[in-house]
């Protein structure tokens, strides 16, 4: 699908990716992108019109479908990164935030959208994933355990959703210049490098976005005998 004229829902729109996210869906020419944060006043980019969405919350999620009725694209940005390991005290719980979160949130607001999407002739489903949806280490298991799930589930929703038109792309990317990876030092891209690659697929008609050369690299070794590897959050 193309940007132009097109009406985009970001959600975890307010800082990092969905931020230029909402900045590229202007300057490539939409026509309307709505910016979801869980604090709509943290919202500050001209141009965008803040609505309150917590991926968390049905009914917000429910209300947020109803008034974006127009939403020819929605991205599927909002998520948490913790570091942690499965024998790490917590994990139980920490795993079970990042699940409802990374993958039950995702869920929701696709469900919720899908017909809104439908109505408008099919458009499209972009899904923020990560390199950790195939790689893990004891820092990111059981964030790469939420990717994973997202993964799946964003395949899932390619083969459902294909009768009604629309397009379901996944982007998978290594660290990220954001907030959420300040202090680590590893090689990172900028989210404005991962939202121009990722908006390129997408009017390509792509399905799925290795956004940097070490995403690629993991993704051409998974059929390579298993190992443990770094993992690496989305930003």
């Amino acid at each position: 699908m193309k940007l132009h004229n097109a009406t985009v829902l970001i959600t975890g729109a307010n800082r990092g990716i969905g931020l230029a996210f909402a900045r590229e869906a202007l300057a490539r020419g939409a026509r309307k992108v709505y910016a979801g944060a869980r604090h709509p006043a943290s919202v500050t980019l001209r141009g965008v019109e803040p609505i309150a969405l917590d991926v968390n919350n049905p009914e917000q999620v429910a209300a947020a479908a109803r008034q974006c009725a127009d939403v020819t694209l929605v991205i599927n940005n909002a998520g948490i990164a913790n570091f942690g390991g499965f024998m790490a005290e917590g994990s139980i719980e920490s795993l079970r935030h990042h699940m409802e979160t990374n993958v039950v949130g995702l869920l929701r607001v696709s469900q919720a959208f899908a017909p809104v999407l439908a109505a408008q002739g099919g458009g499209a489903l972009l899904n923020v994933l990560s390199i950790a949806s195939w790689i893990s280490s004891p820092t990111l298991a059981v964030y790469g355990a939420s990717k994973s799930a997202a993964w799946a589930v964003t395949n899932g929703l390619r083969l459902e959703l294909r009768e009604q038109g629309t397009q379901v792309l996944g982007l998978h990317m290594g660290f990220v210049d954001t907030d959420l990876t300040r202090g680590i030092e590893m090689p990172k891209s900028t989210p404005e490098e991962i939202v121009r690659r990722a908006f390129d697929r997408l009017e390509a008609g792509a399905e799925e976005v290795l956004a940097d050369d070490f995403t690629q690299q993991v993704k051409r070794g998974l059929s390579a005998d298993p190992g443990v590897y770094l993992g690496a959050p989305r930003g």
